[in-house]
């Protein structure tokens, strides 16, 4: 029985011979390529996908079922996060009652063999998973020869090909390191996941999610922080009044906040790294953090030589199908550096598979995607921020605020406020934007992002009956609003 494949509308008939050995062969078994390898088979496709070996720490041999999220991004990063937040919490306990020794201990190599078992084993579910959904899985580096086919270098140098009539690349992105004399001092996130003994001194450069992340971990742990950033606050391009409250927060947790700062050496010491700054400041570490962005993963996999072509920084350019400038060549994921998110990537690999194999094109929806930063306390935001909301306004704009200190804060006597945001078109009566920096701040934007999504409006928000007492009911009783910015201001 001959398949047909659905692809910006046309249909084509695919004989029943084998003129490929795959229907689709996919480079990268992170969270895109595993879900466009899942969904694809799932549509009756034959399906080959190939991945380095799993290593925690990335490198240009070394990787693993999972990707960086699920190995070394999102999954150990959280676990951290959630190890971070006890320190302050059993402070805070003293004040509800419990009878705390004075001296806690934090044993930070547990809590590193924990995380390890944990990526261990989603590795593991992952292969499972491809397993179960007839993926066949090579271990090794992926190459593109051809438009329809693909080189698999294994691990004693053996090279296998394979044809196949469509090819994904899903090869995510890896950290970038800048070009600061004595930079093979400073480590990268891969390994910031993994030391063998928790840095009692550190040095952040970046002030974007990793960065500021990283601080709050060791922070939390007891390390003492500088963070380095070269803008006037933190996380840029998010919400400037979100922006600064998380600035406060870093600080009021004891994060030494250097602003308009860059790094220009690193020098190795007895004492340890001694930094140097822009301002002429000399910091010492026992570790620097380079938290500043990451490049796309395509150096190796030949896009030149077949005419895939890539933008300035080796992202792979694609159309609005996640298809690239050769027809039978597809990707998605960071390796196309659109928005750089797991479900991001999740949900562009199962629009491929649609696209490619379900008989229904379907195009990725960047739009109202939510979004968080697990600082703590963490930020969560999804829609327009206030300066993207005036930067596009046809109309006026309706700013709500909240700005309370959370119910736990008012027994522990901790000084963190949350801050709640909604951004409403005038004109309509729509909610074009959310944010919330505060505790729980994703687990309630998460719903906030359907009502987003569904189109609510303020009306609708005020019309619904808050839980009580909560941080969330916020969102539904915020009546008045603290500012209305008419077009005719925007600057």
């Amino acid at each position: 029985m001959s398949r047909k494949m659905l692809i910006d509308g046309d249909v084509s008939n695919v004989s029943d011979e084998d003129q490929y050995d795959f229907d689709l062969f996919v480079i990268g078994a992170g969270s895109g390529g595993v879900r466009a390898s899942r969904f694809s088979a799932q549509y009756g496709a034959k399906v080959g996908i190939c991945e380095l070996p799993f290593h925690p720490v990335s490198s240009e041999t070394v990787g693993g079922v999972g990707g960086t999220c699920v190995i070394r991004g999102c999954v150990p990063k959280k676990i951290l996060v959630y190890g971070a937040g006890f320190g302050p919490e059993i402070q805070d306990a003293r004040e509800y009652g419990w009878q705390v020794n004075e001296n806690v201990d934090f044993d930070w190599k547990r809590l590193l063999h924990k995380k390890t078992e944990e990526i261990v084993r989603l590795n593991g579910v992952y292969k499972r998973l491809l397993s179960n959904a007839g993926v066949k899985l090579f271990e090794g580096e992926g190459r593109i020869v051809g438009p329809n086919e693909v080189e698999v270098i294994q691990l004693d140098g053996t090279k296998l090909s394979y044809s196949a009539k469509h090819i994904l690349i899903s090869t995510g992105s890896r950290a970038h390191r800048p070009d600061i004399p004595g930079h093979e001092l400073a480590i990268t996130s891969d390994e910031a996941l993994s030391l063998e003994e928790l840095p009692k001194r550190v040095v952040i450069l970046g002030g974007g999610y990793i960065a500021v992340e990283f601080a709050s971990i060791w922070r939390g742990m007891g390390s003492t922080v500088n963070l380095c950033f070269r803008k006037e606050l933190p996380l840029r391009g998010f919400d400037d009044e979100m922006r600064a409250l998380v600035a406060r927060n870093l600080e009021g947790r004891g994060i030494i906040l250097h602003p308009q700062t860059n790094l220009t050496k690193l020098v190795k010491t007895e004492d340890g790294i001694k930094v140097t700054t822009d301002h002429g400041e000399e910091l010492m570490a026992d570790v620097v953090l380079f938290a500043t962005g990451r490049v796309p993963n395509t150096k190796r996999l030949n896009l030149q030589a077949v005419g895939v072509e890539v933008d300035k920084i080796g992202a792979v350019k694609v159309d609005e199908y996640s298809r690239t400038s050769v027809p039978s060549i597809w990707a998605i994921g960071d390796v196309t550096n659109r928005m750089n998110l797991t479900p991001v990537a999740l949900m562009e690999g199962s629009m491929f598979a649609k696209t490619v194999f379900g008989n229904e094109p379907s195009k990725p929806d960047h739009s109202n995607v939510p979004c968080a930063v697990f600082c703590i306390p963490p930020l969560s935001v999804v829609g327009l921020s206030e300066e993207q909301a005036i930067e596009h306004a046809t109309g006026d704009i309706l700013v709500f605020t909240s700005t309370f200190k959370p119910m736990k804060n008012t027994i522990s006597g901790r000084q963190e406020k949350t801050l709640m945001k909604l951004i409403v078109d005038a004109d309509t009566d729509k909610v074009i934007g959310a944010s919330m920096c505060g505790p729980d701040a994703p687990e309630i934007m998460q719903g906030i992002a359907i009502a987003i999504k569904c189109g609510a409006t303020k009306a609708q928000f005020d019309n619904t009956v808050g839980i009580h007492p909560s941080a969330a009911e916020e969102f539904v009783t915020m009546r008045s609003a603290t500012r209305r910015i008419a077009v005719a201001g925007k600057p």
